[in-house]
């Protein structure tokens, strides 16, 4: 396969894995509205640690009790993180009825090609070099990103020389989707189910 063809292939797999996260997000919407309109961003990155701390504790111990795997986690990662940018973008509301469900998938739907486009951008410069990874580096890599900006949230954003909170969420969604891209699509190791 040519390097051209592998690029096709990983951006189709993205919007493949993408249009499952869309699904939820907008059946979500459908069943409790904009209520994560009220969420402060660094609530946000809190849901993030939640679940990629979820992640990794199935992963260290290799059993779910409550019957639910790994794969939801990393979906509900993609999720919050679009939900972090929409918050940063937007400013946190007062309400939850401050957003109907067209402007929520309008922005649900921005923020992903912008993600998309990110990824595609650092793909070409680091040569699918994320294949060769497993998915449990994906969820360490998370993990740091959140504790980075968990430190920039202390710094209310005024940092020296790193990349701002947009950015650290962008990257743990592009995470989460190479952790979905090799749980589906093959290449990821054994998980917890």
């Amino acid at each position: 396969m040519t390097s051209e063809q592998q690029l096709q292939k990983t951006e189709g797999q993205f919007r493949k894995v993408m249009e499952e996260c869309r699904t939820l997000f907008a059946n979500k919407l459908h069943d409790y509205g904009a209520a994560w309109r009220i969420m402060r961003p660094s609530s946000v990155t809190d849901q993030i640690y939640i679940k990629a701390n979820r992640i990794r504790s199935l992963e260290i111990k290799g059993v779910s009790l409550v019957g639910e795997g790994i794969r939801p986690e990393f979906v509900g990662i993609v999720n919050y993180a679009i939900v972090g940018l929409i918050q940063l973008e937007l400013g946190f509301a007062e309400t939850a009825d401050d957003m109907s469900v067209e402007q929520a998938l309008e922005a649900y739907d921005r923020h992903a090609q912008a993600s998309l486009q990110l990824m595609l951008r650092k793909n070409h410069d680091y040569d699918e070099a994320w294949r060769c990874m497993r998915v449990s580096s994906y969820t360490d890599l998370i993990l740091m990103k959140i504790f980075r900006t968990k430190q920039i949230e202390s710094l209310s954003g005024a940092t020296l020389v790193s990349e701002g909170i947009d950015a650290n969420y962008m990257d743990m969604m592009n995470y989460a989707v190479f952790g979905l891209i090799k749980l589906t699509f093959g290449d990821g190791e054994p998980v917890a189910a």
